[in-house]
C-alpha cells in the first residue's frame, strides 16, 4: 500500500469515527464532510420555510396582490356612482338649551350665497389653486399618494390626512361628509375621477370655493368675503383671496379675529406660500408680489340672533363639543370637529341656569357698562369684563358673562387667555408650600402663620436668578405672617416663599390644579401673576380649592345628541390633586382678604352679604392692563376678569392698553384695581345667586377662617401727621398706620414663627400699618 493510499484510509477511518468526538472535533468533520460533499458536486438540501419563500414566491404574492387591488378598483369604480349633491340642503339646525330645558338659541342659517366664476377675478381664483393644488389644471383629480396616505394614517390612527386635490376636498364638502373612514376615503377617490372626467376644471373650481368652510360662519367666498373684508367676491384683491384661500386649511385656527399669536404667524406663513407659489406659476409677478402687504381682515360681524350673550354661549358650547369629538376619536382634528358642529342636527344642552345667567349679565351692567360712557372718556371704550360662575361641587359652569355683545366684540372675554392674572396667582404659590411641605430658608415649615419679610424690593434668597420685586406702591411692610401677606397682596413675600418652595414645584401645583403651565419658565418673576389665563380657568383652579383639592374642571355642556350619535361629556370631578388640608388652609387664608384685606369695602361690608362666608383674591396686572377678582363661597365660585383692550377703531384696536381712569375714577392715579369693579361685580352677583347663608367646612387649625386676624389698637398707637411722599393703595382697616420704620432687608429673610415673647421689632398684624379709606372702593 502506497503513502497515498496509506493517507486516504486514515482519512476515511477519521470519518467513520466523527460522532464520537467533540463537539468541536465534530464541528471540523462535519465541514470537512461538507467540503467532500460540495467537491463531490452535490449541493445540500432546503429545509424548513426556505423551501417555499424564495423571490419568486415573493413577487408573485406581490403581482397577485396588486391583480387583486386593480380587480377590487374596478369593481368599485363601477359600482359606486356620482351621488346627488345637496349640501345647503343637508344644512340642519343646531338647538341649544338651558339646563332646565328652555330653549337658548336655535342656528343653521346657511351664510352662503352661490357665485358664478366668473364673479371672482382671475388672480383670486388662482390664489386657491396656489395654495391648495398646483397641479390642479393638469391633473386627474386625484392625488394617489396623498389618498394612499390618508387611508394609511386613518388605519393607524394617526389623524387627518393631507395631500387632497381641490377635486377630492370638493366632492368631500359636496357629495359626502367629513367622516374620517376608510370607505369614505375609497369612495372619494372614485367619485373624484369620475367628476374629474365629466365636469370642467372652472366648474369644479367654483364649486369648491363655493362650498368650502372659511370660518366666521361663512361657507363659500361671497359669505367669506363679506365676513372678512366688507365686500363682495368680485371686488377682492388678490392679497385678500390669499388670505381666504389659506383659511382653508385651518379656519378655527387662522380666523384672525381670534387666533392666538401662533396662529397668526402660521396664517401669515401660509398666506405667503400661497403668493410664492403664484409667482412661480408665473400667476403673479414677482415686483407686485414684493409690495403686497399683509391684509389685516376687519372686525367680523355675528349672525342674527347672536346678540347680547347668546353669541359668546354658542360659540363655547360648539367648541367644548368640537374638543369632545376629538377626544372620543370621532374626529381627527378640531377643523374636522368643527364642520361637524356646523353641519347641524345637533341638541346641545349647555349647564347654563337661566337665572343666574340673567343676574350676572345685570350685575355687569348695573356696576361697570352703564358706567362707561367713551364719548366722555376714550379710556371706557377700553375697557371688556367678562366672568365665568362655577358650582364648586359639580362642575358646572352655571353662568357666563362675554362682554357688552358678541355682535359688538367677537372674542369671548370668559374663555380668552391672554391676559396677566396677576395677584390671584399668590394663593397657587401658597398651596404648593403647604402641599409639598415645603420650608424656609431658615429651615421652618411654611404655615398660615410663617413670618417673612415684605420690605419693598427685598432680594430673593435662594434663587440663581435675582429678582427683587417691588410692592404696590413701592410699599415696606416689614415683618409679616403668611396670612398678613395674603390680605396684603405683598409681592416680596410671595417672591421669596416661591423661592423657598421651589418654582418648578409650584408650576407643578399649579397645573394640577388647572392653570396652562407647561410652556412657562420656572423663575422667580412668574410669583407676580404675569402668565395669562381666562376667568373660565381661574374659576376651575379656585372651585378646586373649595372643593377640598379635588380637581374640578368647569364644564359648560350637559350633553349633546345628533340622529347618528349621543356624545358623553367626562365627569367634571376628577382625582384629589392636592391635599384636602392643603386646599383648606388656603381657603381658610383667603377669608383674610375679604374680612380684612384688599376686598374689604367691595365684599365684606356689602349690605346683601348677610354674614355669608367668603374666601377670594384681588389682582391688578403691571401697567393696569387687567384687574382680577375671584372669590366663592361653599357653593359657588365666580371669577371676574376686566382687561384693557384698544376699542375698534383706534390705533391701539386689539391691543392691551392701560384702564387708568376709566369710568373718570381719580384716585390712586385712576387705577382699575381689583378690589373695585371686579369684587364690586362679583358681591352683587354671589349675594344676589345665594339661596342661604353658608359656612366653610374646612379640615385646617390655621388662617383667618379659625383664627381672629385682627388686634385692639393700643392707645400708644398714633396716626402721622407727616405725609407721605408715595400714596397708598391698601385697603382700609380698623387701625392707624404705625410710624415705626420698617427693618432692612438682610441676606436672610425673617421666617421665624410668631412667639408668646414680644419682639423688640414691632411686628406687623394683618391690620398694622394700613390707612383707614373708606371712600376709596378701588384698593388693590
Amino acid at each position: 500500500m502506497g503513502r497515498a493510499e496509506e493517507r486516504r484510509a486514515r482519512q476515511a477511518q477519521g470519518r467513520r469515527a466523527a460522532p464520537k468526538r467533540s463537539s468541536g472535533a465534530a464541528s471540523g468533520s462535519a465541514s470537512g464532510s461538507a467540503s467532500g460533499a460540495t467537491a463531490g458536486g452535490k449541493k445540500a438540501g432546503r429545509s424548513g420555510i426556505r423551501r417555499f419563500v424564495n423571490w419568486k414566491t415573493i413577487l408573485g404574492t406581490f403581482l397577485g396582490c396588486c391583480l387583486l387591488g386593480m380587480g377590487a378598483f374596478i369593481v368599485l369604480y363601477m359600482v359606486v356612482d356620482i351621488p346627488k349633491g345637496n349640501a345647503a340642503a343637508r344644512q340642519q339646525s343646531n338647538i341649544y338649551q338651558y339646563s332646565d330645558g328652555k330653549l337658548l338659541a336655535r342656528t343653521g342659517t346657511v351664510n352662503r350665497e352661490i357665485v358664478d366664476l366668473d364673479k371672482v377675478p382671475k388672480d383670486v381664483q388662482k390664489t386657491f389653486v396656489a395654495a391648495e393644488n398646483k397641479s390642479f389644471y393638469k391633473d386627474a383629480g386625484v392625488d394617489l399618494k396623498g389618498t394612499a396616505r390618508g387611508l394609511i394614517n386613518t388605519l393607524s390612527g394617526k389623524g387627518k390626512q393631507g395631500g387632497s386635490t381641490i377635486t377630492q376636498q370638493y366632492v368631500k364638502n359636496y357629495y359626502l361628509n367629513q367622516d374620517q373612514t376608510v370607505t369614505r376615503k375609497l369612495k372619494e377617490l372614485v367619485i373624484s375621477l369620475k367628476v374629474d372626467r365629466q365636469t370642467s376644471k372652472d366648474d369644479i373650481l367654483a364649486g369648491y370655493i363655493n362650498t368650502s368652510y372659511y370660518g366666521e360662519g361663512a361657507y363659500g367666498i361671497q359669505a367669506a368675503a363679506q365676513a372678512y373684508y366688507g365686500v363682495d367676491a368680485s371686488e377682492l384683491k388678490v392679497e385678500q383671496g390669499a388670505y381666504l384661500a389659506s383659511l382653508l386649511q385651518a379656519p378655527s385656527q387662522y380666523d384672525w379675529a381670534v387666533a392666538t399669536d401662533t396662529g397668526k404667524r402660521l396664517v401669515k406663513a401660509r398666506w405667503a406660500y400661497t403668493l410664492d407659489n403664484m409667482v412661480e406659476e408665473g400667476w403673479l409677478d414677482s415686483a407686485k408680489r414684493a409690495a403686497m402687504k399683509f391684509p389685516e381682515p376687519v372686525a367680523p360681524k355675528g349672525a342674527p340672533g347672536m346678540e347680547g350673550q347668546t353669541g359668546y354661549l354658542v360659540k363655547a358650547a360648539d367648541s367644548a363639543l368640537a374638543k369632545q369629538l376629538v377626544a372620543q376619536g370621532t374626529a381627527t382634528s378640531l377643523d374636522d370637529a368643527q364642520n361637524m358642529v356646523d353641519a347641524g342636527g345637533w341638541t346641545i344642552t349647555l349647564n347654563i341656569d337661566k337665572k343666574k345667567q340673567a343676574l350676572l349679565e345685570k350685575t355687569v351692567k348695573a356696576q361697570l357698562t352703564s358706567k362707561l360712557d367713551p364719548k366722555k372718556r376714550k379710556v371706557d371704550g377700553d375697557i371688556q369684563a367678562g366672568a365665568v360662575s362655577v358650582d364648586p361641587k359639580t362642575g358646572k359652569v352655571l353662568a357666563m358673562y362675554g362682554g357688552k355683545s358678541y355682535l359688538d366684540h367677537y372674542i369671548n372675554n370668559a374663555t380668552r387667555p391672554d391676559y396677566q392674572v396677576a395677584s390671584t396667582f399668590k394663593p397657587l404659590i401658597f398651596a404648593a408650600a403647604l402641599d409639598e411641605e415645603a420650608k424656609t430658608q431658615s429651615g421652618k415649615t411654611i404655615t398660615a402663620n410663617t413670618v417673612y419679610d415684605g420690605t419693598n424690593r427685598r432680594p430673593v434668597v435662594g434663587s440663581d436668578i435675582a429678582f427683587a420685586p417691588p410692592n404696590e406702591d413701592e410699599r415696606s411692610y416689614g415683618n409679616v405672617t403668611v396670612q398678613t401677606a395674603v390680605n396684603k397682596s405683598i409681592n416680596s413675600v410671595f417672591a421669596q416663599m416661591g423661592v423657598d418652595v421651589g418654582m418648578d414645584e409650584v408650576l407643578k401645583v399649579a397645573g394640577k390644579l388647572g392653570m396652562d403651565t407647561e410652556k412657562l419658565e420656572s423663575v422667580p418673576a412668574q410669583t407676580l401673576g404675569s402668565m395669562g389665563a381666562s376667568p373660565l380657568q381661574m374659576a376651575g383652579v379656585y372651585a378646586t380649592l373649595d372643593n377640598h383639592g379635588k380637581k374640578v374642571t368647569p364644564a359648560l355642556v350637559a350633553k349633546a345628541e345628533h340622529k347618528d350619535r349621543t356624545v358623553k361629556f367626562p365627569d367634571a370631578i376628577g382625582d384629589q390633586v392636592i391635599s384636602e388640608e392643603a386646599a383648606d388652609t388656603v381657603t381658610s387664608v383667603l377669608t383674610g382678604v375679604v374680612d380684612d384685606g384688599t376686598a374689604r369695602v367691595s365684599v365684606r361690608d356689602n349690605p346683601a352679604r348677610d354674614g355669608q362666608q367668603v374666601a377670594g383674591k384681588t389682582g391688578t396686572s403691571d401697567n393696569n392692563k387687567s384687574a382680577w377678582f375671584t372669590g366663592y363661597t361653599p357653593d359657588l365660585v365666580t371669577s371676574v376678569g376686566l382687561f384693557g383692550e384698544g376699542a375698534v377703531g383706534t390705533s391701539k384696536a386689539g391691543q392691551q392698553v392701560s384702564m387708568k381712569g376709566a369710568t373718570g375714577l381719580v384716585a390712586e392715579s385712576g387705577r382699575v384695581n381689583g378690589g373695585g369693579f371686579p369684587a364690586q361685580i362679583w358681591a352683587e352677583y354671589t349675594f344676589g345667586a345665594m339661596g342661604k347663608v353658608t359656612k366653610f367646612d374646612l379640615n385646617t387649625t390655621s388662617g383667618a377662617a379659625v383664627q381672629p386676624t385682627t388686634l385692639t389698637p393700643t392707645p400708644t398707637r398714633t396716626q402721622s401727621s407727616t405725609p407721605t411722599s408715595t400714596p397708598t393703595t391698601e385697603e382700609p382697616t380698623t387701625e392707624p398706620p404705625t410710624t415705626s420704620s420698617p427693618p432692612t432687608p438682610t441676606d436672610e429673610p425673617t421666617t421665624t414663627e410668631p412667639t408668646t415673647t414680644k419682639p423688640t421689632t414691632p411686628t406687623a398684624t394683618p391690620t398694622d400699618g394700613i390707612p383707614d379709606n373708606p371712600l376709596d372702593p378701588n384698593s388693590q
